[in-house]
């Protein structure tokens, strides 16, 4: 009815079961080796969570060469060149890789493509973690396309013998207008064998679509270096949300955002832990928003093994944290 003030809240939402497993990793070998564990880069792209992290013992380094020789190192969910891989072990480092499966599968697609002499247009950010990653595995097999209006100046050597991957937590939209405009410049380009956005990119983009065509104004919780909460800001304003915002924390809503508002939709990237929403909704509830629905479009219940050093525990028995990722309300 007019005046009244509602909450449209996404589902799903926050973490994925490759954020869960590699925020995990790191809490588990804080507990099997003790403090201090190094992680390159940040673990994954949100500052509450590398925050909690540091307070029980992480150090984040951008860079392996920082790292002491003979300490332990997490490679982050965005996963990590060969080149990467390589310096940790000449310092002697151990090693757990905290990679999403998700990511490694495209690493995997675009060295089997380099071995067949693909060209691989890689759809992505350039600087972006993932994509450096996935660059380094056949680097001089591999150039990267951020845009749609990049697919239109790409160059390629041969044809007939082109292959596009990309980045798992891209607009699905984007990627397909991209991969479109690349095909009409290169006929026979081919597929990856799967989807290479991840369910979860998917999943969260399909829910916000929902939400953005009722809402005043969408709210989305998540840092500004994490990729799928900023293309979620995206995808809410070009599915109807008459304004769209990201924020870290509840405190940094501006109550001008919610101004002749009625109804305010809801939603957090990949990275972002559940506590978070909870105090966004509190907020807004002492604004008047009172009135919360969720708007589920999917379930997930996908689940990943730790890295394999981390399965057991100290005296070599199943750990019962063995497995990342759970079933998200």
């Amino acid at each position: 009815m007019p005046g009244s003030k509602k909450v449209l809240l996404a589902s799903p939402r926050g973490y994925c079961a490759g954020v869960d497993r590699a925020v995990i990793a790191v809490e588990k070998a804080l507990d099997r080796y003790g403090a201090p564990v190094y992680v390159r880069k940040q673990i994954v792209h949100n500052i509450h969570v590398v925050t909690e992290l540091e307070a029980k013992g992480a150090i984040f380094v951008e860079e392996v060469d920082e790292v002491p020789e003979g300490s332990h190192v997490v490679f982050s969910a965005h996963g990590v060149s060969p080149a990467v891989v390589n310096a940790a072990s000449d310092r002697g480092l151990h090693a757990i890789d905290a990679t999403c499966p998700l990511v490694t599968k495209v690493h995997r697609e675009a060295v089997r493509f380099a071995r067949d002499d693909f060209e691989i247009l890689l759809i992505g950010h350039d600087g972006h973690e993932e994509v450096e990653g996935t660059a380094g595995e056949a680097p001089e097999h591999i150039t990267v396309v951020n845009s749609p209006a990049d697919a239109d100046t790409v160059v390629v050597k041969d044809p007939s013998k082109v292959v596009w991957l990309s980045q798992t937590t891209l607009s699905v939209d984007e990627t397909m207008e991209t991969v479109r405009r690349l095909r009409e410049r290169f006929p026979e380009l081919q597929d990856p064998p799967s989807d290479d956005i991840c369910y979860a990119t998917q999943n969260r983009q399909v829910a916000i679509k929902k939400v953005a065509k009722d809402a005043d104004l969408v709210i989305v919780v998540g840092s500004s270096n994490s990729s799928n909460s900023v293309r979620l800001v995206e995808v809410a304003l070009e599915y109807g949300a008459k304004a769209a915002y990201r924020v870290d924390y509840a405190h940094e809503i501006d109550q001008a955002w919610l101004d002749g508002v009625e109804t305010v939709g809801v939603t957090s990237g990949a990275s972002v832990p559940e506590v978070l929403v909870r105090e966004v909704l509190d907020e807004l509830s002492g604004a008047g928003y009172r009135d919360v629905e969720e708007v589920r479009t999917a379930e997930e219940d996908l689940i990943f093994s730790l890295p394999k050093e981390l399965r057991q525990d100290a005296a070599g028995n199943r750990d019962g944290r063995a497995l990342g990722g759970r079933s998200r309300a």
